[in-house]
């Protein structure tokens, strides 16, 4: 931009007034992309299940599905951010759940450890994951049970 005014700039000097504002070349982070709904349905959760002590949770069994890169990652991208704000949406890399060269992971874990691991081969869809859930989430409990380990219940 400054060039365009006739303004000549060093490198050394845009880093050092970078600096100076107390901002630093960082990753950005990668998080899903979250919609005002979702946010206010974790609150809701978050608000309602606070006060719940240890023994509650040992016995809650959560579940999620995950991508992994196969031939390394998308991409990588550095911000000028300042510290404590890498979560800020200007400072990340929104991510989503399908896309080519990429394997999709279901699994499960609980306080008792994790559960089954099942590679999902279609688009997620609802009917996929209730089957899944039937499969490998019985799988999970009963071994747990078998271990003697809360989740197991």
């Amino acid at each position: 931009m400054l060039e365009e005014t006739g303004t000549k700039v060093s490198i050394s000097t845009v880093k050092c007034v970078l600096y100076r504002h107390n901002l630093k070349g960082r990753s950005a982070r990668k998080k899903p992309r979250l919609q005002n709904c979702h946010k206010k349905a974790r609150l809701r959760f978050a608000t309602a299940h606070g006060d719940k002590d240890r023994t509650f949770w040992r016995n809650v069994l959560w579940s999620d599905e995950t991508k992994i890169e196969l031939f390394g990652h998308n991409y990588h991208r550095y911000v000028w951010r300042k510290k404590g704000e890498a979560c800020r949406p200007k400072n990340t890399i929104p991510t989503v759940k399908h896309g080519g060269g990429s394997i999709m992971l279901w699994w499960c874990f609980a306080a008792g450890g994790t559960g089954a691991l099942h590679k999902i081969d279609d688009i997620m869809r609802m009917e996929n994951y209730v089957d899944i859930l039937k499969q490998h989430l019985k799988t999970s409990v009963k071994a747990w049970s078998q271990m003697g380990l809360p989740n197991g219940q």
